[in-house]
């Protein structure tokens, strides 16, 4: 009964996600707590002690380290965008891409890709958005297709084995990191060559619809370059501000250059010339310290917004005013965080988790149990989706490779399989990472996932089917 409730609970959250029947933070809460009131009602699991009251209390502690990193995130690198520090990166893409919206979206395929190094998503969203964000909204691209192409590079990179993934699945089957990720290197640059790819495509489709429009890069370069120009700033012909669609970005076809009044604003007051240096010096800190792992990554990001905000604003009034225009980011983004706490804690609160993870092995037949790598794979992705990769690591993934085991799997085998959904998982609402890249852009949750699920499921089975014909995953 608790599968059925799960499965029912999954289904009934991504119906009204994807068809906007409510908004991604309340269908959250109200979803799960409603499947929970089921559960306890029925008796199928308990409401108190160890039950879904107190697996949802445990999520809410659990969470609010993220919660409190990303709402200093938000401020800082809002600052640090405020203050000018990202417009003469800004100008440099501009000349990099010339005159194509093609480059420009491949390019961030390649910038995403590259931050990714380091193992923090968040940190790679925060770039990516902070630096190409302002040149897809003057040129009117779709936001979307930023946030799409940055969510399937870190996807497929997620796999590296300072990452969490790969160090979980490592950890609970007891296998060396380097054993288990070395033979997945094939499969990964598969991946990021089908991002490339899918990035290509995307950037075809937004030149087209450019075109259309009667903007090139040509053209905004040459705005950014007339910074004296009043009637330059704020947007194009017939547009008194940004034209927005459902999703908080650009509508389709229109010239959102209105929506960087302000951001983009050569002569803004809050540009901070004289401070460049310092505040690239303090981002650059912080991206080191942040990878030395020394420091709770919630603290660094406090200290960081704090500095950067009493030297860039020296009078307490400008910090407030500073710190309040990204309350929109910043509320959007912690509600989702605490939100997801309530599905992670309903899922484990009700044993929902436990009751699905035998049911899938119950459920795989004796004739088909060679095949136990394959599956997980596949499982993979729905599963890390659904899933915190904590549940799915040390939850799941020991059943899995016990039952796999009578089948004559390595359990390293089963290790390399179960990494592969990497790219799903990175699109879940259950990501902290993810919400805050949706919210930094501005781009509603349900038309992301419509262009980002089946890409990024897409560029996981392009890694299976390498590890297959490589023979790292067994087939059969």
């Amino acid at each position: 009964m608790l599968i059925v409730l799960g499965s029912a609970m999954i289904a009934v959250f991504m119906y009204l996600i994807l068809a906007k029947r409510l908004a991604p933070t309340l269908a959250l809460v109200l979803v799960p707590l409603t499947f929970a009131l089921v559960a306890t009602g029925t008796g199928l699991s308990e409401p108190g002690e160890d039950g879904v009251v107190d697996s949802i209390s445990s999520a809410f502690s659990d969470f609010a380290p993220t919660a409190v990193l990303l709402f200093f995130a938000i401020i800082f690198f809002g600052t640090m965008i405020d203050v000018g520090l990202f417009d003469p990166l800004i100008r440099s893409v501009l000349r990099t891409v010339g005159n194509d919206p093609v480059r420009l979206v491949v390019l961030t395929a390649v910038l995403a890709g590259v931050v990714s190094l380091d193992g923090d998503g968040s940190t790679t969203f925060i770039i990516t958005v902070s630096a190409l964000l302002p040149i897809y909204l003057r040129l009117g691209l779709s936001p979307v297709v930023l946030t799409v192409v940055a969510n399937l590079a870190n996807g497929v990179l997620n796999i590296l084995p300072w990452g969490g993934p790969t160090i979980r699945a490592a950890t609970v089957l007891n296998v060396s990191p380097s054993e288990l990720f070395n033979p997945m290197v094939p499969g990964m640059v598969a991946g990021i060559a089908t991002v490339l790819l899918l990035a290509w495509q995307l950037g075809r489709s937004e030149r087209k619809r450019l075109l259309a429009s009667g903007r090139t890069l040509s053209v905004v370069a040459d705005e950014m370059v007339a910074v004296r120009e009043p009637a330059l700033i704020g947007g194009g012909a017939g547009t008194d501000g940004p034209a927005t669609g459902s999703g908080g970005g650009p509508a389709d076809g229109a010239d959102a250059g209105g929506a960087l009044e302000g951001t983009l604003d050569p002569n803004r007051p809050t540009l901070r010339p004289t401070l460049i240096w310092f505040n690239l010096g303090l981002t650059v800190a912080l991206l080191v310290v942040l990878g030395m792992d020394v420091l709770p990554l919630s603290l660094v990001f406090v200290a960081a917004a704090a500095v950067a905000l009493v030297v860039n604003f020296p009078k307490p009034e400008d910090q407030l005013r500073a710190v309040t225009s990204h309350a929109s980011s910043i509320v959007g983004v912690v509600s989702m965080v605490f939100a997801a706490a309530v599905l992670v804690g309903v899922l484990s609160g009700t044993g929902m988790v436990t009751a699905m993870a035998n049911g899938i092995v119950s459920a795989v037949p004796p004739s088909v149990g060679s095949w136990f790598a394959v599956i997980t794979g596949v499982l993979s992705m729905p599963l890390t989706f659904f899933l915190t990769n904590d549940a799915f690591y040390f939850g799941i993934l020991p059943i899995l490779t016990e039952a796999a085991g009578h089948y004559g799997i390595d359990p390293v085998e089963m290790a390399r399989a179960s990494i592969i959904g990497q790219p799903v998982h990175m699109t879940s609402p259950l990501v902290p990472a993810l919400l805050l890249l949706v919210s930094l852009a501005k781009v509603d949750l349900a038309d992301h996932h419509r262009r980002v699920i089946w890409r990024a499921a897409l560029c996981s089975l392009v890694m299976l089917g390498v590890a297959l014909l490589l023979g790292v995953v067994p087939l059969g």
